[in-house]
């Protein structure tokens, strides 16, 4: 699988699988579990036919290490589906799991020693106000909510504040999960999809933990209604909704997450971040326009912060500018160009769409599991962004011709 198609599969896959886990999660908010179960089977078994060879092919990476990552991974998954039980609404849980690069910036300095800019040092305050701002917003709308029978449950501040933390704490236990990731394949090489299975597979045994909740949302989602949409469909008609639901959400879970991992073998960290940041904002926008989920102006602004932190972070702006300076050096006719200054203007136009693109081979391997399940895609978001950085140099070239 090449870069761009899993690019475009990472889109596809994610965005399509928040709709059904959201349905899910509305009419079960505490099937996390269930969810997470069917993910890890699914995964499990693919992986145990196609990529070990029903166990005849041996792992590059020792089991011992995989172990250690299946521990981390196994409970950043449970901590993170379990936060719906304390009503943690899906926009604030998407909002709050892109706040991802702090975490990784106060680990990587804790355990790695790292140092960083002062520009990462901004990005990484612009992202923590966004969380914040978004955290006390939510907090205002999540306290009054519907119970499973339609009537009204009171949520008081401390159950939010339980789910905060346990969102706070997959956070950063997925921040270490990455950098000690990061260090196996600096020193084992990548090998994408034996690391998916593996991970899977080992934790497995780890859902014995959670057998009674698996056992009580079986009975509930056998007893749910069938999709009057499938009833022309014979096979189809009587099948429980949740359990519909529940196959697609797994299926497309399937899709998102191998194509992360594919997309880490051919692309930087800096072109993952982009294409999962984006991901994460249509998902976001989706969640808020489709299922009409509270979203006040606080939220729009703790949006704008985390997410134009995160560009800034991956030092987008920079190397799309140093790319278009590059490209005024290079031009044959400097007169012409002084001359006629839009033919300036429309090259650099143009060399944004292959810039952005390209503007990823600096950077080292990237952390993939940071990021599990959530997520129509829509062009906008794209046009956007390149036009704001379009504006950026143009008022350079204005500057250069004056």
């Amino acid at each position: 699988m090449g870069a761009a198609a899993a690019i475009a599969l990472v889109f596809a896959g994610c965005c399509i699988n928040v709709v059904f886990l959201e349905l899910l999660i509305t009419a079960e908010p505490g099937s996390g579990n269930i969810i997470t179960f069917a993910q890890f089977l699914f995964i499990s078994l693919e992986g145990l036919v196609f990529t070990s060879r029903l166990g005849t092919r041996p792992s590059v990476i020792p089991l011992r290490d995989y172990l250690v990552l299946v521990v981390m991974f196994f409970i950043v998954n449970i901590t993170n589906n379990l936060a719906f039980r304390f009503r943690i609404s899906m926009p604030l849980h998407i909002i709050f799991r892109s706040g991802g690069l702090i975490a990784n910036l106060i680990m990587g300095w804790l355990v790695l020693g790292r140092h960083y800019s002062i520009d990462k040092c901004v990005s990484v305050t612009m992202i923590t106000a966004g969380t914040l701002l978004a955290t006390l917003a939510s907090s205002d709308v999540t306290v009054s909510t519907k119970d499973s029978d339609g009537g009204n449950e009171d949520v008081g501040m401390p159950v939010f504040l339980m789910g905060i933390s346990l969102l706070t704490f997959a956070l950063f236990l997925s921040a270490r999960m990455g950098i000690f990731q990061e260090c196996l394949y600096r020193k084992h090489g990548k090998h994408a999809r034996e690391a998916l299975f593996y991970i899977h597979i080992l934790s497995m045994p780890g859902f014995l933990l959670t057998h009674a909740s698996i056992a009580e949302h079986v009975d509930k989602f056998n007893n749910s209604p069938p999709l009057q949409s499938m009833a022309p469909l014979p096979v189809l008609a009587k099948v429980p909704k949740l359990w519909m639901f529940l196959v697609a959400n797994m299926l497309t879970q399937y899709v998102c997450i191998s194509s992360v991992f594919s997309l880490t073998t051919h692309c930087s960290s800096l072109t993952v971040t982009l294409v999962l940041t984006l991901r994460k904002f249509l998902s976001l926008i989706f969640s808020i326009i489709y299922f009409r989920n509270p979203f006040t102006l606080c939220h729009w602004l703790s949006t704008v912060l985390v997410f134009t932190g995160t560009l800034l972070f991956s030092d987008v702006p920079r190397k799309l500018l140093e790319g278009a300076e590059r490209r005024n050096k290079m031009d044959v006719q400097p007169e012409f160009g002084r001359a006629f200054p839009i033919t300036r203007w429309a090259s650099t136009a143009t060399f944004f769409f292959t810039e952005f693109i390209n503007a990823a081979g600096r950077s080292l391997v990237p952390t993939p599991l940071q990021t599990t399940c959530l997520s129509t895609t829509t062009v906008d978001v794209n046009q956007l962004m390149t036009f704001a950085m379009g504006i950026a140099v143009l008022r350079k070239l204005l500057g250069d011709e004056s």
